[in-house]
């Protein structure tokens, strides 16, 4: 991490491609462009500096990221050392995790696939399975 400690500014796009934020630069842009990024409570866009000590929100799907940028680099890393790149606030991690646990309580209904028999009875109470 010699090279990251040397640079003083980095694209806002870059570094959230390297901090491993989005999987390619093009998705960090568009989520740039579309508003789900905020540098210091401000839009901001994809060519913004990034520096040291700035406040950054990330919107992406239905989480939300409060962090302040702790270093920069230039190449993508393990994640082990991407999240070295960053400090999340705790109040922002709870609400994450909250958000999170809502998330797999709702998908984690009774809710299974129909068997055969039972897609055939749905079928025949709607009326989509009669041929004639």
């Amino acid at each position: 991490m010699n090279a990251a400690s040397e640079l003083t500014e980095l694209r806002l796009d870059k570094w959230l491609w390297a901090a491993r934020f989005f999987k390619t630069r093009p998705l960090a842009v568009e989520a740039i462009n579309g508003g789900k990024i905020q540098v210091n409570g401000q839009r901001a866009k994809p060519s913004h500096s990034v520096r040291a000590g700035q406040q950054l929100t990330i919107h992406k799907d239905s989480l939300i990221w409060d962090i302040e940028v702790l270093a920069l680099n230039r190449q993508r890393r393990p994640a082990s050392e991407a999240a070295l790149l960053y400090r999340e606030e705790e109040a922002s991690r709870e609400r994450r995790a909250a958000a999170m646990q809502e998330r797999r309580d709702l998908g984690s209904g009774d809710a299974t696939k129909p068997n055969k028999r039972e897609r055939r009875l749905i079928q025949q109470f709607t009326g989509r399975g009669e041929t004639n």
